[in-house]
C-alpha cells in the first residue's frame, strides 16, 4: 500500500471527513483490520484564510508547497490538497515536489464525463465560484459549469466560512443551499457539484434532486485507488 500525504486543516472539519472516508474505503476493499497509510500535515487555516481575503495567493501557495515538501520528506507517495479553493495554488505545490499531486479536479472530471454531464451547477466558496481556476479546469475538459447568482454566491460563502468550517450545521443553511439548487433549472443545469469539501456536511449529494457530485468523496476514492494500485 502506498502512503497518502494529505495537506489538511482547510478546514479541519473537512480533513476529518477525508480521514474517515479514506480509511473506510480501504477497510471496505481490503477487509480485516486494514486501514490507510496517511501522513497528515494539518495547517492553521486562520493565516491562510487571511491570505485568501487579501489576495495573497502566491504566499498561500508557498505555505502549501512547504507542507507538501514536508510530506514528501516524511515518506508520502502522493500529495493531496484537502480543499477545493486551495487548488488555486496547485501549480506551485506540484512544482515544489517530485512526487505526484492528485488534483481534485481530475476525479471530478472523470465522474462528470462518465455520466455525460456538460452543464453542472458548481457550489463552493466565492473564490471557487468566481475565480477561473476550477471553472477553466472543467471548461478545458468540455464541461461548462454554471454558478449561482451573486446574492447566492455571497450567502454560500458566508455559510462556509461562518458556519461549516467551525462545525456549525443549521437547518437554515440547509434550506438556503437547497433553494440555490432548486433554482438551477433556470440555468439548465444537469447536475450539482459540491465544490467545497464542507458542503456535504449539510446533506449528501444524493438528496439534491439532480445528479450530485461531492468532490471530497470523489477525491478520497481516487486517493484510495492510487494507494491500492
Amino acid at each position: 500500500m502506498r502512503t497518502i500525504g494529505l495537506i489538511g486543516g482547510m478546514s479541519w472539519q473537512s480533513s476529518r471527513l477525508y480521514y474517515d472516508r479514506i480509511n473506510q474505503m480501504v477497510a471496505e476493499r481490503l477487509g480485516g483490520a486494514h486501514s490507510a497509510k496517511i501522513i497528515l500535515n494539518s495547517l492553521d487555516f486562520g493565516p491562510l484564510a487571511k491570505m485568501q481575503t487579501e489576495g495573497q495567493w502566491r504566499e498561500a501557495g508557498a505555505v502549501l508547497a512547504n507542507a507538501a515538501q514536508a510530506l514528501e520528506r516524511a515518506g508520502a507517495d502522493v500529495i493531496a490538497i484537502g480543499a477545493n479553493t486551495m487548488h488555486k495554488v496547485a501549480g506551485q505545490v506540484t512544482a515544489s515536489v517530485r512526487i505526484p499531486l492528485l488534483h481534485i479536479g481530475d476525479a471530478l472530471v472523470k465522474e462528470l464525463r462518465g455520466d455525460a454531464r456538460s452543464r453542472p451547477l458548481l457550489l463552493g466558496t466565492r473564490y471557487t465560484m468566481e475565480d477561473s481556476f476550477l471553472l477553466d479546469y472543467l471548461g478545458n475538459k468540455g464541461i461548462g459549469a454554471v454558478t449561482p447568482d451573486k446574492t447566492d454566491r455571497d450567502a454560500l460563502h458566508a455559510i462556509i466560512y461562518d458556519q461549516l468550517i467551525k462545525g456549525i450545521v443549521t437547518d437554515d443553511a440547509r434550506a438556503t443551499v437547497r433553494a440555490m439548487i432548486d433554482k438551477s433549472g433556470e440555468k439548465e443545469a444537469d447536475g450539482v457539484i459540491f465544490a467545497c469539501t464542507e458542503i456535504g456536511m449539510l446533506f449528501p449529494p444524493t438528496e439534491v434532486g439532480l445528479p450530485g457530485y461531492d468532490t471530497l468523496e470523489l477525491h478520497a476514492a481516487a486517493l484510495v485507488d492510487f494507494a491500492l494500485a
